[in-house]
């Protein structure tokens, strides 16, 4: 059993916005005071989709890293990393690709999803086919135990649990593992061996989950055994195999109820955005422009804010008292469009100011971004390059 562990990664394509902080970003700032996190620029990814026109990657990797620096993201709490510099991924992908079934990347709701989304493009490539097996292999590289997504990404999720059942299938017979992992529960004591095999006949027989969970929770607390002692004693309670790659849970978080300036979902290729690191007078224009409820034609004109894209920002933005004053305001046409836009502009301001502050350092001084990601790059190459000795030698190309 391997410790806890968060990935999660985010591609490179254009300048992050409130809406990434809000889905997002927020999330993993709160992550990374609780769990061990590992968060990685997913340039390869970003090349699914941009293969033809890659000079947008560069500049929006360092970019978005001074983005999630800016957000609170803590290069002494979290690792940063860029996907391309731990070729461990790819080794990862290539080795999965060769007993993965075609039928599983083909059946992801996602890929048809895009390609229908996405049909200005030509993503009849394997590289696009290909992306969940990569995406699989970024988490099961650091034997993630838990990856954060929205409720769309979960069918990702189980894809990576089948594709670590499998390979523990296939290639987690370990020479003379039965007899090593007998020898392993001796090391229990006499009292919590046999406990140990009465949970595990309880959940081989009886398929009895709290059976399961109990010896693990035992595994868990004994002190007096090695790593790859611990991993055997786990593999035989299933069953007769070694776990080589960990099946990750998803960690569900709330989707962003940000919307865009124009109620739509926010998208810098929608042009309703703002920025993460926009200036003030960008910001203020932009929302002072914002669509309203469109019955609001004169400012003596009950409005419904339940049909004005400024409420979802209220509902993000505002304290109950402003809400409260907005809606009864906005009812009775008792204060204007202009007025009812000032607090959220006032409170998306002072969301950003922190942000624009903490990102200034890395601008004034692009070496530190630099160092932030070298140290992150080489420690997350440290977790893969441990992963892929055991899968190798797995899969007997560890001569």
């Amino acid at each position: 059993m391997y410790p806890d562990r968060v990935v999660s990664g985010m591609r490179p394509t254009g300048a992050l916005h409130l809406g990434h902080y809000h889905g997002a970003l927020k999330n993993w700032v709160r992550l990374q005071s609780e769990l061990p996190c590992l968060f990685f620029v997913a340039d390869w990814h970003a090349l699914t989709t941009h293969y033809d026109d890659p000079s947008v990657i560069e500049h929006s990797t360092w970019e978005m890293v001074i983005d999630w620096l800016a957000a609170g993201v803590d290069p002494s709490q979290s690792t940063l990393f860029i996907q391309s510099r731990v070729p461990e991924h790819a080794e990862l992908h290539l080795l999965l690709s060769m007993a993965t079934p075609l039928g599983w990347l083909e059946r992801v709701p996602t890929y048809k999803d895009q390609q229908e989304k996405l049909n200005d493009r030509d993503l009849a490539t394997y590289g696009f086919l290909g992306y969940p097996l990569l995406q699989a292999a970024d988490v099961l590289i650091y034997r993630a135990s838990q990856v954060p997504v929205g409720e769309d990404q979960i069918p990702h999720i189980e894809m990576m649990r089948e594709i670590s059942r499998r390979f523990n299938h296939l290639y987690g017979k370990e020479k003379g593992f039965e007899e090593k992992a007998r020898e392993a529960v001796k090391k229990l004591g006499s009292k919590r061996s046999k406990l140990y095999f009465e949970l595990r006949t309880e959940f081989q027989e009886q398929g009895n989950e709290e059976a399961l969970e109990q010896a693990k929770a035992m595994l868990d607390d004994a002190q007096n055994l090695s790593m790859i002692d611990r991993e055997r004693l786990f593999g035989y309670l299933e069953g007769s195999r070694k776990l080589i790659l960990t099946e990750p849970q998803a960690l569900l978080t709330d989707a962003s109820r940000l919307p865009g300036l124009d109620g739509a979902k926010m998208s810098k290729s929608y042009g309703n955005a703002i920025a993460l690191r926009e200036d003030k007078d960008s910001v203020t224009k932009k929302v002072r422009t914002m669509p309203t409820d469109p019955q609001r034609v004169r400012r003596t004109d009950a409005g419904d804010p339940g049909k004005c894209p400024v409420w979802q920002f209220h509902l993000v933005y505002s304290d109950d008292a402003t809400r409260q004053w907005a809606d009864k305001g906005c009812r009775s046409a008792g204060i204007g469009c202009i007025e009812c836009k000032q607090p959220v502009i006032d409170a998306i301001l002072k969301e950003q100011q922190p942000m624009l502050e903490r990102a200034q350092q890395y601008l004034d001084d692009p070496s530190l971004v630099r160092a932030i990601i070298a140290d992150g790059c080489d420690h997350a190459r440290k977790l893969a390059q441990d992963t892929m000795r055991d899968v190798r030698e797995a899969m007997g190309l560890g001569y």
